[in-house]
């Protein structure tokens, strides 16, 4: 795998498992007469910290792709040989 296809891979895992992440550390708004906050929006977001997770959980799954492909144990060249 090119440098490029790894970070295209990583890229495309990283939003993946950024939708995984959003919903943890979701609470709804404990104070429903405040008119200025959504009712389905969170208090508080926590965003930094779900970013932090996005990037360690993806790149743990990205580097078991990585070993996939590079041992060759998943070889799209050898399904086409056939």
């Amino acid at each position: 795998m090119t440098w490029f296809t790894g970070l295209i891979v990583y890229i495309l895992i990283w939003w993946l498992a950024l939708f995984a992440v959003l919903p943890f550390w979701t609470r709804p708004v404990v104070d429903p007469d405040r008119p200025e906050h959504f009712r389905g929006a969170p208090e508080r977001p926590l965003l930094l910290r779900k970013v932090v997770v996005t990037s360690l959980v993806a790149a743990v799954i990205w580097l078991g792709v990585w070993a996939v492909i590079e041992s060759e144990w998943l070889s799209f060249r050898a399904m086409e040989a056939g």
